[in-house]
């Protein structure tokens, strides 16, 4: 795998901060009261962390989007197919509860890294593209695993 060039590791880690967040004041009380006291209560926890993963999710299609736009024949077709199912699946897996909902965000960014995989294997995206999705998608799981499983 190639490295990552500076701007695009610098930008997805600076969108990994809700979620770092949101994990940081579900595990540590008063980090969660000072948030809730600085910035109001959906900007702490698993709330912070479902609406921005529902979010980023999203915008991820928007990504896949435009990468299938570099695709021909039926391989667009199918390109532009896929690149939608990450909204979908934020758009009708986001209820439940926070904890059904974080858990269905954990397996929609892993279903992402699937797609990334694939539109990788296709030629569609930058040669780095799949260090870094590993790397932030990794980091997105784990957090929303702490309201999950802790």
């Amino acid at each position: 795998m190639k490295s990552i060039p500076f701007a695009p590791l610098i930008l997805g880690l600076a969108g990994l901060i809700p979620f770092v967040w949101g994990a940081a004041t579900y595990l540590a009380e008063p980090l969660a009261q000072w948030g809730v006291r600085a910035l109001g209560p959906r900007f702490v926890g698993p709330y912070i962390q479902l609406f921005y993963g529902t979010v980023i999710l999203s915008f991820m299609s928007g990504v896949l989007w435009g990468y299938a736009t570099k695709a021909q024949g039926a391989r667009a077709a199918t390109a532009y197919t896929l690149s939608v199912i990450p909204a979908l699946w934020a758009f009708f897996m986001s209820g439940g509860g926070p904890t059904a909902a974080a858990t269905n965000l954990i397996f929609g960014f892993l279903g992402l890294l699937i797609l990334d995989f694939a539109f990788s294997i296709w030629g569609l995206t930058p040669r780095w593209w799949m260090s870094l999705r590993i790397l932030l998608t990794s980091i997105v799981v784990a957090c929303l695993a702490v309201g999950v499983f802790l």
